[in-house]
């Protein structure tokens, strides 16, 4: 694959944006204000009923709606017609999302796993990516989730998100499955054409090995101070930003 870099530049978070202003996350306004910023774009895709994608971070509609009760439990089209607590916007799907963006910024897509190992929700991610022609990668904390996208669409830029994986953050993963996923040692069946590292957890071998060895982009998230930003600029090729200005 040639080199990624278009995403070697600020990526704004589930967009730029700013809940006191009304402006809630992985909202067509946090992607508008982005793009206005002319910044790349990373926003979360959780798995409605059908194991169709929509755009929004929580496995359940409480944080950030009116409603109650798992995403996973609607349709796509019922759960566009939920509004964003404390905003005008509604949730948006992927369609929504690619018409909006067009192709004029770069859009990173980080898919929300259910753990399940079915590929079925990757594959149906893989088929709506069809039709949009812009610049778009997808990435996961799941290897497996990778894994489905390396099968379901090869040339489809795919990412490995990783961190410390304590376990109080993954209870769902054994001991082993967090070691091998802290050292990125599931990139021999993932694949992954960059990876996305905390920067909390930076510097640290795996990733810097990955992009210095491998050619591996680096991403680091979520960089929100100045002294995240320096440490971003020295390890990384680029930071997925909140809150300051990148």
């Amino acid at each position: 694959m040639a080199e990624l870099y278009w995403l070697k530049r600020p990526i704004a978070h589930r967009g730029l944006h700013d809940a006191a202003k009304g402006v809630i996350e992985n909202s067509a306004s946090a992607v508008t204000a982005a793009m206005g910023k002319h910044c790349a774009i990373e926003v979360d895709v959780q798995c409605a009923a059908g194991h169709m994608p929509v755009v929004f971070h929580d496995s359940t509609l409480d944080r950030l709606t009116d409603e109650t009760g798992p995403v996973a439990a609607r349709d796509v089209d019922q759960l566009r017609a939920i509004n964003l607590k404390g905003s005008t916007d509604r949730i948006l799907s992927l369609p929504d999302l690619f018409a909006l963006v067009g192709g004029y910024v770069p859009l990173v897509l980080e898919v929300k796993s259910a753990w399940q190992r079915d590929g079925t929700f990757e594959a149906n991610i893989a088929n709506l990516l069809k039709s949009y022609s812009g610049p778009v990668a997808v990435m996961s904390f799941d290897p497996y989730c990778v894994e489905a996208f390396r099968e379901a669409a090869p040339d489809l830029p795919r990412g490995l998100v990783a961190c410390r994986f304590d376990p109080q953050d993954f209870p769902n993963l054994t001991a082993r499955e967090r070691f091998l996923m802290r050292h990125l040692l599931t990139s021999a069946f993932a694949r992954p054409h960059f990876i996305a590292y905390d920067i909390g957890a930076l510097p640290a071998v795996a990733p810097l090995v990955a992009k210095a060895l491998f050619g591996l982009p680096l991403l680091t998230w979520t960089v929100r101070t100045k002294a995240e930003r320096e440490r971003a600029l020295r390890y990384a090729d680029a930071m997925i930003f909140e809150g300051i200005e990148p």
